[in-house]
């Protein structure tokens, strides 16, 4: 959390003017392109932005260093920033898919897995090797969802933890000849790895990201604007993007911006925000 805090500091003193709008988002939405769309296309006050698993941006986002975020953690949504009403507005924004990917000779026969659940299986059963982000990332929290509908607990020395972003992860996994969960826009814009798709014909593999307005006591004055922006003509932007095969990367997800309903602890409105402090 410092380290988010320090990169916030030094990014706001090299620059003169208006504050900066604060935007956190994750590696995926960034070694997506995603991010660069976004970048490119605001008009609006200087984005300084910061890119960290979503555990990390949630939990900045919560201590009040951050404006806006957009992340892929549903759960960890629900239980750092919405539940203890650190959010003013949550904006279903697009949605990837998550695939298996791994060695093209397919050892642990994962493509003819009827679901993604099954695929995993076929991985610990066979003992080959499968690279985990190991982090807070959108990305580890849905394969540790899976292996646990998999009835499966991981572990070397099989099971290996990189502790970095999906780029290195596939790059690891591709190295080791091993198993690994990609974020498909992310991996079709890597080139020279062996690995190949092996699965990705499950609805259990959508990847949903989240636009949220963060509640702060000094509100900035574009936050809301930004908001209103990315989920018009920012989201039209980033459904433009196409994987390899020419298949959208990303599609939209259906629902509005809404307010999510505070949690109620007796104190009031601003209880949560009095609880954390």
């Amino acid at each position: 959390m410092r380290c988010l805090a320090l990169v916030l500091l030094v990014a706001t003193a090299c620059h003169a003017g208006p504050p900066p709008l604060r935007l956190g988002t994750t590696y995926t939405v960034q070694q997506s392109g995603a991010l660069a769309v976004l970048e490119s296309l605001w008009t609006g006050p200087r984005l300084a932005t910061v890119v960290a698993p979503s555990g990390q941006i949630l939990r900045a986002a919560a201590n009040g260093d951050l404006d806006v975020v957009i992340t892929h953690a549903p759960a960890l949504e629900e239980r750092l920033l919405v539940a203890p009403g650190h959010a003013l507005l949550r904006c279903p924004l697009a949605a990837s898919r998550f695939a298996v990917v791994g060695p093209a000779d397919d050892p642990a026969h994962v493509a003819t897995a009827v679901t993604a659940v099954d695929a995993l299986r076929r991985i610990a059963a066979a003992g080959w090797p499968f690279v985990s982000r190991g982090d807070s990332s959108g990305t580890n929290v849905k394969e540790r969802a899976l292996w646990r509908a998999a009835g499966v607990t991981p572990a070397p020395p099989w099971y290996l933890e990189s502790g970095a972003d999906q780029v290195t992860t596939l790059h690891l996994a591709d190295e080791r000849r091993a198993y690994a969960l990609a974020d498909l826009p992310t991996y079709a814009r890597l080139t020279g790895l062996a690995s190949r798709v092996l699965f990705a014909a499950d609805t259990a593999l959508t990847n949903p990201y989240t636009l949220y307005l963060v509640r702060r006591p000094a509100a900035h004055p574009a936050a809301r604007s930004f908001v209103d922006w990315a989920v018009a003509a920012g989201r039209e932007a980033i459904l433009a993007l196409h994987l390899a095969d020419g298949t959208p990367a990303f599609v939209s997800r259906v629902g509005d911006c809404a307010a999510p309903a505070l949690r109620k602890t007796g104190g009031g409105p601003d209880s949560a925000v009095t609880a954390r402090r």
